[in-house]
């Protein structure tokens, strides 16, 4: 873990200090977030995927004590460009957790269904239950992204756009849910080279599709979308936490250290039954 000036071990909190947007604010810079840092890495890569190793392991235990109190909920979005790493992380950071109480879904466009209600039906239906931990793989954020570029969604429907989500977040932090927001921030020379990977790699060619060099053009726009949006909905009920991602181990240690905090930030315990302490079985 990184130190502080007097060289004492970092905290979660001062790692995050210029990562961490929790209010709503006029402008960000995304291009002023340099991808390629590493605020959470000891500078000893075999030493972090050590430690991603046992964060993983520590996720499955906070994950088991949520589970066993069936009350806060968590819900982990993870929003980036094509191969940022979104399935990496979840297979990094959630791959030790039991299955029981841990969920994911992989937000893809709208079909003709979703596309008769509000933009949130679709989301809502797939908020975390009490006492689970819900993944989305992009969100509804996508919503304020895709038609923004496309130049589908302008003007005042953007901003409309904006205060829904945040009023939804509110409610589900209003009503017991944890949000954490992740933005994985690549650079567009790291894109170029993990791309090129898919294609080189058969193993991963079915990954890639022709339109993701379609997307590829629109990157400047895609940044300014994405600054726009979480701008606007940053808030102390859910924060965005801009993860430099250009580094997979760096990504995954980030990720996991923030959650695991999180967890352990609401201080729970397993349930007593006192009903049955000392019981013994015949």
């Amino acid at each position: 873990m990184a130190r502080t000036k007097n060289n004492a071990p970092a905290g979660v909190p001062q790692l995050l200090q210029d990562w961490r947007f929790d209010e709503p604010r006029k402008k960000i810079d995304l291009a002023k977030l340099d991808p390629a840092a590493k605020p959470f890495s000891s500078g000893d890569k075999a030493l972090d995927k050590q430690q991603v190793e046992q964060l993983a392991i520590d996720l499955d235990a906070c994950q088991n004590l949520l589970w066993a109190n069936k009350r806060p909920r968590l819900l982990v979005v993870l929003q980036g460009i094509d191969t940022s790493g979104k399935d990496g992380t979840l297979r990094a950071v959630c791959g030790r957790m039991s299955p029981l109480g841990v969920r994911t879904t992989a937000w893809k466009a709208p079909n003709e269904t979703e596309r008769s209600h509000d933009f949130l039906w679709r989301i809502h239906r797939q908020m975390p239950a009490a006492g689970e931990i819900m993944v989305f793989n992009r969100s509804h954020y996508e919503d304020v992204l895709v038609p923004v570029v496309n130049g589908t969604l302008e003007g005042a429907d953007i901003a409309r756009r904006y205060a829904q989500i945040n009023d939804f977040e509110r409610l589900q932090h209003e009503t017991g849910t944890v949000v954490l927001k992740f933005m994985l921030h690549i650079s567009r020379q790291e894109q170029r080279a993990r791309l090129q990977a898919r294609i080189d790699d058969p193993t991963k060619r079915w990954k890639f599709q022709r339109e993701d060099l379609d997307v590829r053009t629109l990157w400047d726009a895609y940044q300014q979308a994405y600054a726009r949006a979480i701008a606007a909905t940053s808030t102390p009920n859910a924060p965005w936490i801009i993860v430099p991602a250009d580094s997979k181990t760096h990504r995954n240690l980030m990720v996991a250290s923030v959650i695991k905090h999180t967890l352990q930030s609401l201080k729970l315990e397993y349930p007593d039954q006192p009903d049955i302490a000392g019981l013994k079985i015949s």
